[in-house]
């Protein structure tokens, strides 16, 4: 089914970004990924759940993911969303995705950033590499004045990805997501272009 609709909903002349760092290659989504985006997330769906709510069981289908990637395709087209797809270089292997995305323009000129790193690639820096990419990409191309990014408190890992950013922690949001049965309090952190120390 997802070849058929591949087939049927390809459209000629849609943009890859590509961004390249030190160890990693990080490229935006197309409708072929869809099988391997849906065995990182079911490769992840516990440990993942830590921290994001769990899904059904047909979020994790490679249909499902095929129309998310669609979907982040015309947001990209529309420059609203960058998801981007996290490789090893010189391998076609999926081992994280990261997003630059609610993106605002004046008087906000701002955006998110999210990422999740497959389990057995944590504590490698792939995650902190990963954001500083789409945090360059963000200020340089995009031309974002405000990067934000929500956190749990829990979640001592993406603290430590987003501090070593240079992220800074602006306060709690209280009880800001539901996540597998009760509410759960988050820290903002943003960058601001100006104190962006690797641009």
């Amino acid at each position: 089914m997802v070849k058929r609709l591949l087939n049927l909903l390809h459209k000629k002349g849609d943009r890859v970004v590509r961004l390249e760092g030190e160890r990693l290659l990080l490229r935006t989504f197309v409708e072929s990924d869809a099988r391997s985006l849906a065995e990182l997330m079911r490769n992840n769906r516990i440990f993942w759940a830590t921290h994001e709510p769990m899904h059904e069981d047909e979020f994790y289908t490679e249909e499902a993911q095929f129309k998310k990637i669609l979907e982040s395709m015309h947001l990209l087209r529309a420059n609203r969303e960058y998801s981007f797809g996290i490789y090893p270089k010189g391998s076609n292997k999926l081992i994280g995705h990261i997003s630059l995305y609610a993106i605002k323009r004046l008087p906000y000129n701002s955006a998110f950033i999210g990422y999740s790193v497959d389990e057995r690639y944590t504590r490698k820096g792939i995650a902190t590499e990963a954001v500083n990419e789409v945090v360059k990409f963000g200020f340089n191309v995009v031309k974002l004045h405000r990067i934000e990014a929500y956190v749990s408190p829990k979640n001592y890992g993406s603290i430590k990805v987003l501090e070593n950013a240079d992220f800074v922690r602006e306060g709690l949001l209280r009880e800001l997501l539901y996540i597998n049965g009760s509410w759960e309090d988050h820290f903002l952190y943003s960058l601001l272009r100006e104190d962006c120390r690797y641009l």
